[in-house]
């Protein structure tokens, strides 16, 4: 490694003169680059001195940049099968945040504090999930690129490794706030106004979403192959993703058995009769017997079926936009007491019949909805017991 001063006349006559900083990369390459101060030139050379020592200098001549090496990661992302609803959000990532803020950035010219002002950036005007996936995705560039041997580190995780995850994840779980009962949770009350209000291929389908908690994709893909009347329960094996295409669930977890309650029972024999028939076989197709698409279930049925139940807000739209508000409502009802009119399930129970992965991720979302045991008519009875 040297650095060395280099002196030429051009075509004008004119003397210049520049600072060449002369090394062998890791491969064993000759490189220079040229500074117009030799302050310049004296800390780029301590810094790839460094870099070729530990093994993580990459040249800038041969860096891609961010944009280029994400076009490859989406492309490596296409050819392992992802679906397609995933590929969609990391194009929408990579187009819209980070190719427009760093896209021209070189991989070699990434470091910890530049991705440390990229997220600052983020933060300015979006919420803190997408920049968590945002930097997610960008990290996956990275690595993409470390695989193919294009950049020595992953500076996104050099800038993780700097803090405590759990810390962030608390902090963004104290900003969104648990769950509330009729705000986030149907309550009791409104779910029986809503099933009151159901008609027409609307009730079986909201009436099972209601009373067995699947996911939206999980409902659009079930066949009759996978629900037994006769025993009363129904498998969850496959789904629907947003675009129609039937594929595998979103976890080994989500593949469960579900019991059915005999009202659901009698409503879904009767609709078996009516249902049209597709190739699929699935339960609740559209028209033509296949997959509905996720605006069908919520436009054509779910908002106006709130509205008709006087379900609203006070600009009179849907008060529950959402079909997770139904897999909630029923995952409260598994929770809640008895004399309450729930199930009472354990924990453990109710994380298999939502098919969480972890039994973690249930206490987290619900277990402020768990009974806590406190109430006065115990406290009274445990305290007479002991004075």
């Amino acid at each position: 490694m040297s650095v060395r001063k280099r002196e030429w006349t051009n075509p004008k006559g004119e003397t210049r003169e520049a600072w060449v900083v002369d090394y062998v990369d890791g491969s064993g390459q000759r490189r220079n680059k040229n500074f117009r101060r030799k302050r310049d030139a004296d800390t780029y050379a301590n810094r790839v001195n460094t870099e070729v020592r530990a093994g993580t200098h990459t040249p800038d001549s041969t860096s891609l940049t961010v944009a280029e090496a994400g076009q490859r990661w989406l492309q490596t992302s296409e050819n392992v099968g992802l679906e397609r609803a995933t590929l969609a959000g990391y194009r929408e990532q990579l187009n819209l945040h980070i190719a427009p803020l760093i896209g021209s950035t070189r991989l070699s010219q990434l470091t910890v504090p530049a991705v440390r002002a990229f997220e600052d950036k983020l933060r300015v005007d979006r919420s803190p999930s997408m920049v968590r996936r945002v930097l997610g995705s960008l990290s996956m560039i990275l690595s993409d690129a470390h695989e193919r041997g294009l950049v020595a580190q992953n500076v996104v995780r050099g800038l993780r490794s700097k803090r405590s995850r759990g810390k962030e994840q608390r902090a963004e779980r104290r900003q969104k706030g648990k769950l509330k009962p009729g705000v986030d949770i149907p309550t009791p009350a409104e779910i029986k106004t809503f099933i009151a209000a159901l008609t027409g291929q609307w009730r079986p389908l909201f009436l099972t979403a209601i009373l067995t908690g699947l996911r939206a994709s999980e409902l659009r893909g079930l066949r009759w192959a996978d629900v037994d009347l006769k025993r009363g329960e129904l498998h969850v094996r496959q789904r629907s993703d947003r675009y129609g295409r039937i594929g595998a669930l979103k976890s080994e977890s989500a593949e469960r058995t579900v019991p059915l309650p005999p009202t659901l029972i009698n409503v879904l024999r009767e609709w078996r009769l009516a249902c049209p028939k597709g190739a699929p076989d699935l339960v609740f197709p559209n028209g033509s017997g296949n997959p509905r698409s996720p605006s069908n279930v919520l436009q054509r049925g779910l908002h106006p079926m709130m509205i008709a139940a006087g379900l609203t807000k006070t600009d009179g739209e849907a008060k529950y936009t959402g079909m997770h508000a139904l897999r909630h409502f029923y995952a409260s009802w598994c929770i809640n007491r008895r004399v309450d009119g729930g199930l009472e399930l354990p924990l453990k129970v109710v994380q298999a019949r939502m098919g969480h992965s972890k039994i973690g991720m249930t206490a987290d979302v619900y277990g402020h909805l768990f009974p806590r045991g406190d109430d006065s008519a115990e406290l009274a009875a445990a305290e007479k017991f002991l004075v």
